[in-house]
């Protein structure tokens, strides 16, 4: 897939919730080809190794 495809994929899973931009867990699992699980699972495991604002609860 060519960056522009690549850049399309990701700005069409983006969806406005309280006026920010955000990507639901499912979505960026299916763009990285991994599980929701594993998604949720890194993020508990290196806190450290996303920006605070990464995650909305």
């Amino acid at each position: 897939m060519g960056q522009k495809e690549d850049i399309e994929k990701v700005t069409s899973k983006i969806i406005l919730i309280r006026d920010t931009q955000v990507i639901i867990d499912r979505d960026v699992a299916e763009l990285y080809g991994v599980t929701t699980r594993e998604i949720n699972q890194a993020l508990k495991n290196n806190p450290r190794k996303f920006p605070s604002d990464f995650v909305i609860e």
